[in-house]
């Protein structure tokens, strides 16, 4: 079950917070977002696959992850964890790298618009009633068509991250 659908989100000011309840437990839902063989398994949005993930959970370790669109264009990220409070918060950085993780502009995947050579993104994890409310924050994300683009993004990863929560539940 989702948290209202169809507005479960609001934007702020060069960002987005979105908040789901997903019906799996707190751990699940953390080791979701932390194991690259679980991240794999849901990680981009509707019809983009996860070919790549590797994470070192550890402050300043990083995670590198690869989307891959239905018509085979691959879209890296690179992050740099700044906070890890198990099973209760993330805090990483979160950039458009290459495969080789290297930090590239957004224009690299002809993305318009003012964005920041790094974002901010904090994930909260909270229990309750063995369901988990999960709250992202991503700070950097440029007004207007970008944000629109990126909300939608995180939602539809999101709906795949609840499929794969209640095969494994």
């Amino acid at each position: 079950m989702s948290i209202a659908k169809d507005n479960p989100m609001q934007a702020v000011e060069h960002g987005i917070v979105i908040t789901r309840i997903f019906d799996a437990p707190r751990d699940l839902v953390f080791d979701a977002w932390t194991e690259s063989d679980r991240l794999t398994e849901w990680w981009g949005p509707k019809g983009f696959t996860c070919p790549y993930s590797t994470i070192n959970l550890n402050v300043g370790g990083i995670c590198h992850n690869c989307m891959r669109s239905p018509e085979g264009v691959d879209y890296w990220s690179k992050g740099i964890y700044k906070e890890i409070i198990r099973p209760e918060k993330l805090v990483y950085s979160d950039a458009f790298a290459d495969s080789e993780g290297n930090v590239v502009p957004a224009s690299y995947y002809g993305m318009t618009g003012d964005w920041p050579p790094e974002s901010l993104v904090t994930i909260t994890f909270e229990e309750h009633d063995g369901q988990t409310i999960f709250t992202l924050h991503h700070e950097g994300i440029p007004p207007g068509e970008n944000r629109d683009m990126c909300i939608e993004g995180w939602n539809q990863s999101f709906d795949k991250l609840e499929e794969y929560l209640a095969d494994e539940v």
